[in-house]
């Protein structure tokens, strides 16, 4: 069960001439290393979620991408690309000695999950990819059919601020709260740590890789698709998500049936962060799946 703890170590690590904020956990043999969703968002929330590792004898190691919490927020968009934000990655890992890791990657963590793995396949134990996708024009389809849902007047309303560029109309974002609470998080009170990390959310890496919201892709990854490729990632993945998913099920299926040694769990009552809204479920498919790879 997820508790805040008081990280052991804070490093510094400079990537691109700026200055990249690091938490680790435990001293364990065995290091998860998690990349958080946004893109923009500090680490907190998933930090914080999984910081209990250390209970189990595993290091945790989390850091706030360029552009968040800690870390130095330079506004060039160039910086803004899952190319770059790989590159970091192994910058960080570099640096902290890590040597193999568990690669653990949450929603845009999961995208540069994939990313990593198919670009440095020797710094990896596991991969865990959670809340995620690998073909974003698939899962632009599943979240037109999430928004179908709020009926046909409701969509034609998003459609419409979203042609004439009113996003902040507030109909526009009552809609987007609906179904931020459907498929976001689907409980009635967000834990702490969702909260710091939305209420810091750095919307220029947000905007210039994915869009305005979590149900509009315009960014430069809006056509990314990894599935082809997948089949190189040859270690163990585990593939989590949530019933009520914006990331949904059927992207999770994808996944798994493009990669030669993963599996797949759904938790049904839960959207996008099974850890805060099931973890009396989702605690033991993660450690069962850790346990099964220790010494891997």
């Amino acid at each position: 069960m997820w508790r805040e703890i008081a990280p052991d170590r804070r490093d510094e690590i400079r990537v691109d001439g700026h200055t990249v904020v690091a938490y680790s956990f435990g001293s364990g043999p065995e290091t998860v290393l998690c990349l958080n969703g946004g893109p923009g968002l500090p680490c907190d929330y998933l930090r914080d979620a999984h910081s209990c590792l250390i209970d189990k004898g595993y290091r945790v190691v989390a850091f706030d991408q360029l552009g968040t919490g800690a870390s130095d927020r330079p506004t060039d968009p160039a910086f803004w690309t899952i190319t770059r934000y790989v590159a970091e990655v192994e910058t960080v890992r570099q640096a902290l000695g890590l040597g193999r890791v568990h690669l653990l990657g949450h929603s845009w963590g999961g995208w540069l999950s994939v990313e990593y793995a198919l670009t440095h396949p020797e710094a990896l134990k596991t991969v865990i990819l959670e809340d995620t996708a690998a073909d974003i024009p698939h899962l632009i389809g599943e979240l037109e059919r999430l928004r179908a849902a709020l009926g046909p007047e409701t969509v034609a309303m998003m459609q419409r601020h979203e042609a004439e560029g009113t996003l902040d109309h507030p109909v526009y974002q009552a809609a987007i709260t609906i179904l931020n609470h459907r498929h976001v998080c689907r409980l009635d009170h967000w834990p702490a740590p969702v909260k710091r990390s939305l209420d810091d959310w750095n919307m220029g890496p947000y905007g210039t890789i994915q869009g305005p919201n979590e149900f509009l892709y315009t960014g430069n990854l809006k056509d990314w698709n990894r599935l082809p490729d997948m089949n190189r990632i040859t270690v163990p993945v585990l593939i989590t998500c949530g019933e009520h998913d914006e990331l949904t099920p059927a992207c999770a299926l994808r996944m798994k049936l493009a990669l030669p040694n993963a599996r797949l769990h759904v938790f049904p009552n839960s959207s996008h962060m099974p850890f805060y809204e099931e973890p009396h479920a989702y605690y033991p498919v993660l450690l069962d799946f850790l346990e099964q790879n220790r010494g891997a």
